[in-house]
């Protein structure tokens, strides 16, 4: 079966697939425990008596498509479901997944514990195949996922602490929120694959292999785009890990810019690596696409060019699911729809974003700022969570060529104290070269919003409903070196003696327009519009004073769609347009006097000459 063949938008990790995978979501056995007394009385071996009610996996119990639909505080969770006992050959193993499970799981099968994992937005692994009872037809999966409503240590986001959410604090997102699947795969196996391609037409691949591969162990990886084979290499394995390099000279040779990814054209190549060791062969099917983002003269740079990010702030929350999609498709349509409305990029806030969520972004070309969700409070302990989690999704997601920044802290959120403490200022810094250490291609933000410390791009939170304002602040050089050295929301911009000169300044958030029911007195947002019209005149103005600024590298808008009492969207909640769509993409496309068309088109000749 070639990479073609399998349907990237079904299947819950899109740039790394198996074929013999099996969905698990669905119905589940569901028991609250509030007492915490599941463990000593060992609910997950004890049968399904324990669990009496019934829940939709993935969703959260907080949410509606749960079948629950319980927000209050339920600090323990447990699920139990039924697996069928699949056919395993020799030298195979039965690998379980998930997702996400908010905030801290243990898992076992049969009553054998087989996992655990700590981290409310990264996936997790076991495989489960010591755990099978042969003499049952069904084994009994368990899954307990404490979450502790008040605990401000765990890195949260926008999950209200409080019994209710208020201002910009939402419903929580409890326990399973991302798909559960089982996979077949060979004793020995890949266990990661990070791709890193660049203009140049080079593949840098790093492999992890899980289980001892043998001394003539080898991967090979083939480079193909609509079944034309661009590549092939084949390397050597000896050990846990391998890195190589595997070249495309059609990209090498191509100074058309036709094998490249950026928005406007997302060029995608399918990648298909096998290990085979002594026996075992295992396939797994990933995708490339070829480009480079850099941060040069205060410009943010796309492939040799600069380029002027139009984002969207997007808190990837729905009214009947919460932080989970409701499908599938749900995610796709949240892509187009930013498309649409005239954006090229999306900064997701405080949510490790679903990796389908990503996978469209790479296909239909749309540029993301990744970011953790924090905690609220400083201590060792926090810090300590911050830091693995963080860890864990920067190397989730750092072959998607959509994602072009890093943001491992917002707004000071578990740093309240940066401007002044040396140690808070060693967090956001330490987080910064821990990223560069995992992946050093891509800009990093040490804090976005204010009190930076080092970071590639100055990005600042301006919330002011006037676009003279705005052009006062920002319109040329010396008004923007004048409000860097500055303060937003009563906050210094930098708080380090690092010289930021020559790094892009980004308007990582404004507008904020609240528009929606009358009378409403539950809505959050930074100015109102009490009509369309008025709506429109006000997004214009702010919109277009941005793009009049010379010096600004981009801007993020607040936001996609309203959230619960955050009624500031471009779109409702259930995604529907306050304007009409044409209307906003109007005003959101037109040019920028930041990047100048001549200038576009001097880079774009000198990359040709450079290169052609």
């Amino acid at each position: 079966m070639t990479s073609a063949e399998l349907d990237r938008s079904t299947h819950p990790r899109p740039r790394f697939m198996r074929e013999r995978w099996t969905d698990l979501t669905g119905v589940w056995r569901f028991a609250y425990d509030d007492d915490d007394a599941g463990l000593a009385e060992r609910w997950f071996g004890d049968g399904p008596e324990r669990f009496d009610r019934s829940i939709q996996v993935p969703y959260p119990p907080e949410s509606k498509l749960s079948g629950i639909h319980d927000p209050t505080f339920h600090p323990v969770l447990w699920y139990q479901r039924d697996l069928e006992t699949p056919a395993i050959a020799d030298g195979e193993r039965l690998l379980l997944h998930f997702g996400a499970v908010d905030y801290r799981a243990s898992i076992w099968l049969n009553g054998q514990h087989v996992v655990d994992h700590e981290g409310g937005h990264t996936p997790f692994s076991a495989d489960i195949t010591d755990a099978i009872d042969p003499a049952r037809d069904q084994q009994s999966l368990v899954v307990r996922a404490e979450d502790r409503p008040t605990d401000v240590s765990q890195p949260r986001g926008k999950q209200a602490w409080a019994a209710e959410p208020s201002r910009i604090w939402y419903h929580r997102t409890s326990g399973i929120w991302q798909p559960v699947w089982l996979e077949i795969a060979p004793a020995t196996r890949l266990g990661d694959v990070v791709f890193t391609a660049d203009l140049t037409g080079d593949i840098d691949v790093q492999v992890t292999i899980d289980g001892q591969p043998s001394a003539a162990a080898t991967v090979e990886v083939t480079i193909t785009r609509d079944g034309e084979v661009y590549a092939s290499h084949t390397a050597s394995v000896s050990g846990p890990t391998a890195a190589f390099r595997v070249s495309v000279p059609a990209v090498q040779r191509d100074h058309t810019g036709a094998f490249t990814w950026r928005p406007d054209s997302p060029t995608l190549f399918d990648a298909n690596v096998v290990l085979r060791a002594g026996d075992l062969t295992d396939t797994v099917h990933s995708y490339v696409g070829f480009r480079r983002v850099s941060v040069r003269d205060n410009r943010f740079v796309l492939n040799r060019n600069p380029y002027f990010q139009r984002l969207v702030l997007e808190q990837g929350y729905w009214p009947e699911s919460h932080l989970a999609a409701p499908d599938a498709d749900a995610l796709r349509r949240e892509v187009e729809l930013i498309k649409e409305l005239g954006f090229n990029g999306v900064r997701i806030h405080q949510k490790v974003e679903d990796p389908r969520f990503l996978y469209w972004c790479d296909r239909l070309g749309l540029l993301v700022w990744g970011e953790m969700a924090n905690a609220h409070e400083f201590s060792d302990l926090a810090v300590d969570r911050l830091t693995r989690e963080w860890a864990e999704a920067v190397r989730r997601d750092r072959s998607h060529p959509c994602i072009v920044a890093w943001v491992p802290l917002n707004e000071s959120w578990g740093v309240p104290e940066i401007a002044t403490s040396p140690r808070q200022q060693s967090v956001a810094t330490g987080l910064v070269h821990l990223t560069k250490a995992l992946d050093p291609t891509r800009p990093v933000i040490s804090n976005d919003g204010w009190e930076h410390t080092e970071s590639d791009i100055v990005s600042i939170h301006d919330y002011t409903p006037s676009g003279a304002v705005l052009r006062d602040s920002y319109g040329d050089p010396d008004a923007m070196r004048s409000a860097v050295d500055g303060v937003a929301f009563g906050r210094k911009i930098l708080v380090s003696d690092r010289p930021h000169v020559g790094c892009p300044v980004v308007i990582s958030e404004f507008g904020g327009l609240s528009f929606g029911p009358s009378g409403d007195d539950k809505w959050f947002g930074y100015a109102v519009a009490d009509t369309a019209e008025n709506f429109r005149e006000q997004f214009e103005d702010l919109v277009t004073a941005l793009l009049d600024a010379r010096g600004l590298a981009g801007f993020c808008y607040t936001q996609l769609t309203d959230t619960l009492q955050e009624n500031n969207g471009l779109l409702t909640a259930e995604r529907e347009p306050k304007l009409p769509l044409a209307v906003i993409r109007e005003i959101v496309t037109r040019s920028s006097r930041s990047i100048p068309q001549e200038l576009v088109a001097a880079a774009r000749q000198r990359a040709r000459s450079r290169y052609g």
